[in-house]
């Protein structure tokens, strides 16, 4: 749930808020800080242990291991929330009934806030495995702890703490590194050393030059100098820890809405769930600004805050999920083992093929020289910020692209979309078609295509081509967006026998040669779900029905396989 979009929802055209809005603020401060009765206190006791701290000492300390939901008997906490170059802000104060924790708790990652002891403090710890087990026992209990815990990530990112990144804004380093720490839903803050003289400064106090930046200064004081993303992720303590010996029910490959789902449902069930992703959690969904066409959210969603949730809800079921990993290799046999490009391995007896699709790198000259900086191939908060109140073009015509297109365009002075078909009507749904139409800062240049990139280190324009005329013209756009279909990520696959089609889709059921519809490949106790497998409608929707429904396909597998043994 998004604290400031509900806020935004609440105020009228002229942007005043409505006198019955502290009214939802004061609900969600009830939401994000529940008092919990002795009832409750007594039923949530059996999974944890008492400890106690003395005045003045740390409770919790960011970037320490985590200590899962500590639930405040006697004493009181103040919560701290500290940034990397010395700023702070007071989030919360906890008193007897109330507790620490916030999502990360969930899956042990470090502590993102200061837990400082006020009184003499006595609490109920409860570590991140008992959590889960609460969470799932106790239903009631449950919905409210990890609504609070969603809610308290959500505060901890908008108050803009965490390590600290400084740099130019225009650097295409320091774009890659708000977009790793936003994919991960972690909070941080951004010094602009281009803002203002102040800002300008900044480099100097760590010794820091201009082959230094971007900087990331980690709230313990650690200063990463022009970091690569495994020196990123490991400094905050969120690089995965595979256990080679164990032995999964199901590895799932890819944590798009297909692989999420049959987590959820699969974890669930009681199922030894390990998910795999090269990247985060989310995949190509996870880069759609607004989906508005999915069962159940008629005001839309934003594929972050869906994927999110998804990602939450397999942790509290007992799901492993591990990113980035990439998969370098399928091994197949009775247990089938799949070996890692960091060299770790992984056991499991069945396997979903989850990897979903990327957009294609359409063959434009100097595509790649631009990309970061001028070419990019989602559109997030990060991206619109990076192109405020200027011209972009868009280029694609399925549905991602006119979701980017609308939520771009709320953003941008001009948006054009180009398209090489006679119109929008065969790739996209009614409403977005719709939509486009309705936003005057929205062309559509159709039978049309990019044939040049112009600039030195970053864009400067883009040529077109009209396809019927064969005339060209050049825009002076700085930021192009593509969305040009999709490729799926099967590359791994090579050296193993699972069948794929013409275009590097994944073969299931009677395609594979089974004697029947199911999501099978034709190499035994591995599956394909989502956007990955060959004839799959490309809709989350469907990648969410098919992660499960093929958990019970899973299970008659195991249980043949059982009887077998």
């Amino acid at each position: 749930m998004d604290i400031s979009a509900q806020h935004e929802s609440s105020a009228d055209a002229s942007g005043a808020v409505p006198e019955a809005a502290p009214a939802v603020v004061v609900l969600h401060e009830r939401q994000m800080y529940p008092h919990l009765s002795a009832a409750d206190i007594a039923r949530i006791a059996p999974y944890g242990r008492e400890q106690t701290w003395q005045a003045g000492e740390y409770v919790v300390r960011t970037g320490d291991p985590a200590n899962g939901m500590i639930l405040v008997i006697e004493g009181r906490v103040r919560i701290v929330q500290r940034d990397g170059i010395g700023d702070s802000a007071l989030a919360s104060e906890h008193g007897p009934g109330n507790f620490l924790a916030e999502i990360g708790q969930l899956s042990g990652t470090p502590e993102l806030v200061d837990g400082i002891a006020i009184d003499d403090v006595r609490a109920i710890v409860v570590r991140p495995a008992c959590l889960r087990a609460l969470m799932v026992a106790e239903a009631a209990l449950g919905e409210l702890v990890m609504q609070a815990m969603m809610l308290r990530r959500t505060a901890l990112i908008q108050r803009g703490r965490g390590p600290t990144l400084i740099g130019r804004g225009s650097d295409p380093a320091m774009f890659d590194l708000q977009a790793l720490l936003r994919r991960n839903n972690y909070p941080y803050s951004v010094v602009d050393i281009d803002a203002d003289a102040e800002a300008a400064e900044m480099p100097g106090k760590f010794d820091a030059t201009d082959d230094d930046l971007p900087l990331v200064i980690d709230p313990n004081g650690t200063v990463l100098r022009r970091p690569d993303t495994t020196q990123v992720l490991s400094c905050l303590g969120l690089l995965p820890h595979i256990d080679g010996s164990r032995i999964y029910d199901v590895a799932i490959i890819g944590a798009g809405p297909a692989g999420l789902a049959a987590a959820v449902y699969a974890a669930s069930e009681g199922l030894r769930v390990i998910v795999l992703d090269a990247l985060s959690p989310g995949g190509q969904a996870g880069a759609s600004a607004r989906i508005e066409n999915y069962l159940g959210f008629p005001a839309g969603i934003s594929g972050h805050a869906l994927t999110t949730n998804a990602y939450a809800q397999a942790q509290k079921f007992g799901a492993h999920i591990a990113f980035p990993t990439e998969i370098e290799r399928l091994d197949c046999g009775a247990v089938h083992e799949l070996r890692t490009r960091a060299g770790d391995t992984i056991q499991a007896r069945t396997v979903i093929i989850a990897s979903g699709a990327a957009y294609r790198r359409p063959p434009i000259p100097r595509r790649a020289e631009f990309e970061g900086s001028g070419v990019y191939y989602w559109a997030s908060p990060v991206e619109a910020k990076l192109c405020a109140k200027r011209e972009v073009m868009l280029v694609g015509g399925g549905n991602s692209a006119g979701q980017a297109a609308v939520f771009l365009g709320a953003h941008v002075a001009h948006v054009h979309v180009v398209i090489r078909g006679d119109s929008l009507d065969t790739s996209m749904s009614r409403y977005l078609i719709d939509r486009i139409a309705a936003q005057r800062n929205i062309t559509v240049h159709a039978r049309t295509e990019v044939v040049d990139l112009e600039g030195n280190t970053r864009l400067t324009g883009v040529t077109l081509r009209d396809c019927n005329m064969g005339t060209q013209m050049t825009m002076r756009v700085q930021h192009v967006f593509l969305f040009t279909g999709a490729q799926p990520n099967t590359s791994w696959l090579d050296g193993c026998d699972v069948g794929v089609d013409a275009k590097g889709f994944v073969l299931t059921g009677i395609d594979a040669g089974l004697q029947s519809n199911t999501l099978e490949t034709c190499v035994s106790g591995v599956f394909a779900i989502g956007d990955v497998r060959s004839g799959s409608t490309k809709r989350v929707a469907t990648a969410v029905g098919e992660g499960a429904a093929v958990v019970s396909q899973i299970h008659g597998y195991l249980a043949v396989a059982r009887e077998a043994a």
